[in-house]
């Protein structure tokens, strides 16, 4: 099969293929089966048999339209993990049959100062995501993880460590970077207290990983059910943030915050929290703007920040990192008949800490 690419010089016929995927029509459908086309590999391209794919908060938002941007039919998943079943003539990176991943972008300029400086996630002309962003192979737009295959600019194709679980890595490709970066960026390690707020499929990861760079780590959740459980994730301390009392035991006393709520939460109350030139960086995405009080900045020189995922090679040094100290997702395995259901969940928070699916259970519909 071709499909047809536009160019200054004419239509270019690219050889495609159809492959099974999962997905959705419209923001109000289910998703369901549905057939996609995949390039087939060009002279750089990595082919992924993808075997486990994460499901991110964000695949929600996308398939339900909730940030208004959502071309259809879309297919969600950028926590992308799986064999390399073909490679372009003139890849080095990755030969048939080495374990391969892929995050949340799979293309990006390559030559504005962001894209030369390894920060791909902040292309100026804008990342090519991996899944509801224009394909500029195919014409449409890019298809996620939901689905049995995917094709690949080696460049963005990310190697995993051999002894880390399979299905427990794919969440470190969204919910591992974007946690990493901002504590890398922020140099939390031995000497540092780092507050991490809310212990979800983002915040679980960051305690583990704050806690690998040798920080002192403290988590802030509305949850008495998950106390424990955070401390099993390493945290040195758990803190009730309703309790009032439990709070100003921390009162300027932190290094760095990263918040990792997507709901509405006063965030005076966590900036609170930091010492003097002290750092908050917000990676949830709560719906509504949070009103900050100048007097929660001002007196103490404190900074209050946003962050998203990592460049490519800021990604590959996470997975290399989660290697070196063993750290993966605590998972839910699913099939891919379950998806409808596990979204569901997702809205109520009841999953510990990720939901991740086997993809064979689509290869065999």
């Amino acid at each position: 099969m071709e499909a047809l690419r536009a160019t200054a010089e004419g239509a270019i016929a690219i050889q495609a293929k159809q492959v099974k995927a999962f997905g959705t029509e419209a923001a109000e459908a289910s998703l369901q089966q549905l057939s996609i086309q995949r390039r087939n590999p060009s002279a750089h391209d990595v082919e992924i048999e993808i075997l486990y794919c994460g499901v991110c908060h964000s695949d929600l938002h996308t398939a339900r339209n909730e940030w208004h941007s959502t071309v259809y039919p879309c297919v969600p998943g950028h926590e992308i993990v799986g064999k390399v079943r073909s490679v372009g003539d003139q890849v080095s990176k990755f030969k048939v049959g080495d374990t391969a991943a892929v995050g949340c972008m799979v293309d990006s300029c390559r030559e504005c100062e962001y894209c030369r400086e390894g920060l791909e996630q902040y292309c100026e002309q804008g990342n090519i995501g991996t899944y509801n962003s224009p394909d500029q192979h195919l014409g449409t737009q890019t298809f996620g993880g939901y689905s049995e295959s995917i094709v690949v600019n080696e460049n963005y194709v990310l190697r995993v460590p051999e002894h880390l679980d399979l299905a427990a890595t794919a969440p470190l490709l969204c919910a591992g970077i974007t946690t990493y970066s901002p504590l890398r960026h922020w140099n939390v390690g031995p000497g540092k207290k780092v507050g991490i707020v809310g212990i979800g499929g983002l915040g679980h990861m960051a305690v583990k990983i704050a806690k690998a760079m040798g920080a002192e780590v403290i988590v802030f959740t509305t949850s008495a059910s998950k106390v424990e459980d955070a401390k099993r994730l390493g945290a040195d301390d758990v803190v009730l943030s309703k309790d009032e009392t439990q709070m100003q035991r921390y009162h300027g006393k932190l290094h760095f915050v990263l918040d990792a709520v997507s709901a509405n939460h006063d965030i005076n109350a966590y900036l609170a929290l930091l010492k003097v030139d002290g750092s908050l960086a917000l990676v949830g995405a709560p719906e509504h703007p949070l009103p900050v009080a100048a007097f929660s900045l001002i007196p103490y020189r404190r900074s209050f920040a946003g962050s998203m995922i990592g460049g490519i090679a800021e990604t590959q040094e996470m997975l290399d990192f989660c290697g070196k100290h063993n750290l993966v997702s605590d998972v839910e395995m699913i099939n891919i008949d379950q998806i409808n259901e596990a979204y569901e969940r997702l809205l109520k928070g009841d999953v510990k800490y990720r939901f991740v699916i086997d993809m064979a259970s689509l290869k065999n519909r």
